[in-house]
């Protein structure tokens, strides 16, 4: 059957689109130049940014990442594929473990992305696409058979189980074992490494149609740059104005109130960089003109827990959490052959979106059955609108971060939270409220009613599991815990975040092994 592609004409002999995807972990809503950052510098992003459509109220699909990178690949939600937490997290009485003395024990989860969904590689593999994974999997491993190459991908470099770079760091070498280090590269940073083996696979596929998908460790922790780069963003952060007090208190842990770390910000640069060497790659080679370019985020940025990286005010909360820090992130798609985008875009959508909308792209025909929660966004990107939909969100776990178990719709502008632990819901009005400052349950129960029965009325469709109580809890343990949080632990971060920014600071001999 022939297809006519917008980029290149009709008939027979028109060249299919090709597709650059590219994730960032733990990448923050404002992260980015183009997002509102006065912080982190991002001038290839900026620049792409000016040529695209971007999502103003992109989401992700899970607040944390296995579960939303599940969602890019199948275009279904969490609680339909059965991923609700980042692999390796424990659940049932392991939870226990953690110490954190909750009410709830977190329900079983899947360990790996199941072989039998259809996955976008896997579906323009069948139209003749070459496909290319690299960087961060973190959906399964080899004894699962759950690989990039197990779901669709010709070559991955360097996906495997892991959630982060913990065998090698963000410098040369990475000890990745499926990721090769060369003498030549010592010092190298990681994202350039995974930038640099994408652009071998776009020069060795320059004459076929490829889907390249470029899965960043980074910006997740370890937090790691060289000394040039947090000389700058230290400078820049003293600057600017150091205020005295760097992190407030959220529901459950401290949270970072600003965007003053300058390592982070060496991270998010180090990033942009390995954006830039893609995209000329792909100029270089006379491939711009039709190469589709995906960018987006696989949750919100890390305000509170792991390293406390970045601010998502005035977003409230991050990665973990159930309002819009932990969900809404950087989302922007490119057709070069829509002329520079249409700007921004403030309808709602996510990352579950993105397998329909290639498989448009390409000229082929939908799989609703594969992507059962997905919608084209072809519409949108062609200026035009979509029919109005709910969005839901399922995730029953308690996030490393302090985010609680709770499941989630947005419908229009409202956005109803429903907690596990007690079955209260939160309100929130995000036309006006984008910081969910104030809970509008109390003042209309009967729109809270509602949303709750249809939320209820699709987890229970979909088989959802839900937590279960745990029969050891104690509060006077939980309180133990959230005393030391809002004491301990917020002490030893703004301490962490003074001596960041001391001129006479240094993480090692050899700043990680970039020198």
């Amino acid at each position: 059957m022939a297809f006519c592609y917008v980029a290149l004409g009709c008939g027979e002999e028109a060249r299919k689109p090709n597709f650059l995807f590219v994730v960032v972990d733990d990448l923050g809503y404002h992260d980015l130049g183009f997002m509102g950052s006065s912080y982190y510098e991002t001038p290839n992003l900026d620049s792409l940014a000016r040529e695209a459509t971007v999502f103003t109220q992109g989401y992700a699909t899970c607040a944390v990442c296995s579960p939303s990178r599940a969602s890019m690949l199948t275009g279904k939600f969490p609680a339909r594929h059965g991923i609700t937490d980042y692999l390796g997290a424990p659940y049932g009485e392991d939870w226990r473990g953690m110490k954190r003395h909750t009410p709830l024990l977190p329900p079983a989860f899947g360990q790996h992305l199941p072989q039998e969904f259809t996955t976008l590689p896997e579906a323009l593999k069948e139209d003749g696409y070459r496909t290319f994974f690299a960087g961060k999997w973190h959906l399964g491993g080899a004894a699962q058979q759950s690989l990039p190459t197990d779901h669709g991908f010709d070559e991955n470099r360097g996906g495997y189980e892991a959630g982060g770079p913990y065998s090698g760091g963000y410098f040369s070498p990475f000890n990745n074992p499926y990721l090769e280090d060369f003498p030549e590269e010592k010092g190298m940073s990681l994202s350039t490494k995974l930038a640099r083996e994408t652009a071998r696979f776009l020069e060795a596929n320059k004459d076929s149609a490829f889907f390249a998908m470029l899965s960043f460790y980074a910006v997740h922790a370890p937090l790691q740059t060289n000394r040039g780069k947090w000389a700058h963003y230290r400078e820049k952060a003293l600057a600017r104005g150091l205020p005295e007090q760097g992190f407030g208190m959220e529901r459950v842990m401290p949270i970072r109130l600003y965007q003053d770390n300058p390592v982070y910000a060496g991270l998010v640069e180090q990033v942009d960089e390995a954006v830039g060497v893609v995209l000329e790659k792909l100029k270089e080679l006379g491939l711009a003109e039709n190469t589709v370019v995906v960018f987006l985020s696989d949750n919100g940025g890390v305000a509170s827990g792991d390293h406390y990286a970045t601010s998502n005010a005035p977003l409230r909360g991050g990665k973990g959490y159930q309002w819009e820090g932990g969900i809404r992130v950087p989302f922007l798609i490119s057709v070069p052959w829509l002329p520079s985008g249409t700007g921004r875009v403030e309808t709602p959508v996510t990352a579950a979106d993105l397998f329909p909308t290639l498989l448009d792209l390409a000229g082929l025909p939908p799989q609703p059955h594969a992507h059962s929660d997905g919608t084209s966004l072809l519409p949108l990107l062609e200026g035009g609108t979509l029919t109005p939909r709910p969005l839901y969100w399922h995730y029953p776990h308690y996030g490393n971060q302090g985010g609680e178990p709770s499941s989630i719709i947005r419908a229009g502008h409202w956005k109803l939270i429903h907690y596990w632990e007690d079955g209260r819901n939160e309100l929130y009005d995000l036309a006006g409220d984008p910081s969910e400052r104030s809970d509008l349950a109390g003042r209309n129960p009967a729109l809270a009613d509602s949303l709750f029965r249809e939320l209820n009325r699709w987890l229970s469709e979909n088989g959802a599991r839900l937590p279960d109580r745990d029969p050891l809890f104690r509060a006077d343990s939980l309180r133990q815990v959230l005393e030391g949080f809002q004491g301990r632990t917020r002490l030893y971060w703004e301490a962490q975040r003074m001596q960041m920014l001391d001129p006479a600071w240094s993480p090692d001999a050899d700043w990680w092994g970039s020198e």
